[in-house]
């Protein structure tokens, strides 16, 4: 195992990743609300496709990550997760941006793609919402070598944040024909 990066302080861990979860979870709310006009030298529709692609990578690196924890190369697993963290910081502001600086897309697809998108969409979005205190939490956990509790929190978190990174690509993939590129 590895030597814990932190003292463990669960009253200030506990603070800290509430108040980030929070904050996370209200500055997405309420600035889904605020639109910017701002004349960009490019298509703002550009940060949907970078949030895809960061999405893409996180997946990928969560897959990475699951196999050397179960390969028991920890200093491996520890920088792949924290490289999916920090991935994930720059999908949230690339997330924020492109929502700030365009319209709302409806989706116009029709039939059983329609009903697959909303059911994809319907069960992204509160799982999106929710899976970022677990993240931390688990992190917070391997951080300070409680490593038992890491691994009971994280039999939770990994599939979640799995599935919000590969809906988050799909979602992307069946809206972005909807966009509209030309302006």
């Amino acid at each position: 195992m590895l030597t814990p990066t932190f003292k463990k302080n669960d009253s200030k861990a506990k603070l800290f990743i509430y108040a980030v979860s929070i904050i996370v979870f209200a500055a997405v709310v309420i600035l889904s609300k605020v639109k910017l006009t701002v004349d960009l030298p490019f298509n703002p529709h550009y940060f949907a496709t970078a949030s895809a692609i960061i999405n893409s990578l996180v997946a990928i690196l969560l897959l990475m990550g699951i196999v050397s924890a179960k390969k028991k190369n920890y200093s491996l697993h520890k920088n792949i997760m924290l490289a999916a963290i920090i991935l994930s910081v720059l999908f949230l502001l690339s997330y924020i941006a492109h929502h700030l600086l365009t319209d709302e897309t409806k989706f116009q697809g029709t039939g059983i793609i329609k009903t697959v998108y909303y059911i994809i969409l319907l069960t992204h979005i509160p799982l999106a919402g929710i899976i970022l205190p677990f993240i931390l939490f688990s992190a917070y956990r391997a951080l300070i070598g409680e490593y038992e509790q890491h691994k009971k929190l994280t039999r939770i978190t990994w599939p979640i944040w799995f599935y919000v990174a590969i809906t988050g690509v799909i979602v992307y993939l069946m809206i972005s024909p909807y966009y509209d590129w030309l302006k």
